[in-house]
């Protein structure tokens, strides 16, 4: 990979400090309190400003789900945000994903969780994994969120290796359309787009989930410039420590997308023998060498994509809106991509019992 002749060859990385924020959180009763989100074993509910400060409590509505009516079945996934379990509904059979996190952690931690459970509370939209119900109890949130039973865009490549640009057009065509939603509806940057935070299912639906790193912005040309995140999704701006916006999301999506299409990382490591040494590495190869780029076998029309994703210069990313009318995802519009048949020819990872 050559070196970026635009870049600084003196640039070191620059790690920011964390975050400066006024947070306080507060479980008074049993309820979980940050702002204007109150989360009990009853439910969750938004505040509004005009309500006193002793808002009446959370009612359980008509369609209510119960942690009591849930049976675990196994564990699906681990992360620094908690633990995801597949459990089932007593009396109705059917299967939810349970996410549940412990909240013993440190204050900016805290911050983060309650940033996740706003976005899943206001997040409606069928490009973004449902979320059903929230609950605080015993020192724990606990999320009710959509079973995708196709699991991730991670487990899939390890099933196929590659993905047909056919087929990627297609997934990506679900994926833009979410991101704008997030981005131009909802003022939302994910901050951490990557294969294994993209679901799917049986249907052949492509969904974003985990906003546990999220940012709300008070409208989409605000800045972020907090250090969270999968560093290896990471754009050169937010490694950088300079602020950034939602073209940061498009760069991971270029990544994901030529991950997808190769079947390895973007990036290789000097040695491959060796791989790399640490992710401050990986950091600063983002930073410093040129983006990658598809090579010369894909077509045209996704080499021109990933280019449009991966500038340097988020000015001159496109934006999620402008992606989606792309020569590359239009080129495939008339074949009518079968994903549901793709997903389910290769094996739900996830699905068996």
């Amino acid at each position: 990979m050559k070196k970026d002749s635009s870049m600084n060859p003196n640039l070191k990385l620059h790690l920011p400090p964390p975050e400066e924020v006024s947070f306080a959180f507060i479980t008074r009763g049993g309820t979980f309190i940050d702002g204007d989100l109150l989360v009990n074993r009853d439910g969750v509910r938004i505040v509004s400003q005009a309500e006193d400060e002793s808002p009446p409590p959370i009612k359980p509505s008509d369609n209510h789900l119960s942690l009591a009516d849930l049976d675990s079945i196994k564990v699906i996934g681990k992360g620094n945000g908690g633990v995801v379990q597949l459990v089932r509904h007593k009396w109705t059979n059917q299967f939810f994903a349970l996410k549940v996190i412990q909240m013993n952690a440190e204050e900016s931690r805290c911050r983060l969780v309650a940033q996740e459970l706003k976005i899943n509370q206001l997040a409606q939209n069928p490009y973004i994994v449902v979320c059903y119900q929230i609950f605080y109890d015993n020192g724990a949130i606990f999320i009710i969120l959509e079973y995708m039973d196709g699991g991730s865009l991670a487990d899939l490549l390890k099933k196929v290796g590659t993905i047909l640009e056919p087929y990627l057009a297609a997934i990506c065509y679900q994926v833009l359309k979410g991101l704008i939603y997030l981005h131009h509806e909802e003022h939302v940057i994910h901050r951490d787009l990557k294969p294994s935070n993209l679901l799917i299912n049986h249907r052949g639906e492509v969904k974003i989930t985990d906003f546990g790193v999220s940012a709300i912005l008070a409208s989409t040309s605000d800045l972020a410039h907090s250090f969270v995140g999968t560093y290896t999704f990471m754009s050169p701006e937010r490694i950088s420590g300079g602020k950034y916006d939602n073209k940061s999301d498009i760069w991971s999506l270029g990544l994901v997308l030529l991950e997808c299409a190769t079947g390895q990382f973007p990036y290789t490591p000097p040695d491959k023998d060796k791989g790399w040494e640490g992710f401050f590495d990986v950091m600063l190869a983002v930073v410093e060498l040129a983006s990658p780029s598809a090579p010369e076998q894909f077509s045209p029309e996704f080499c021109s994509f990933i280019s449009s994703c991966l500038h340097k210069d988020p000015q001159q990313r496109s934006s999620a809106r402008e992606l989606l009318v792309h020569p590359f995802i239009k080129k495939f519009e008339h074949l009518d991509v079968d994903l549901a048949a793709y997903f389910n020819d290769a094996g739900s990872p996830l699905a068996t019992f």
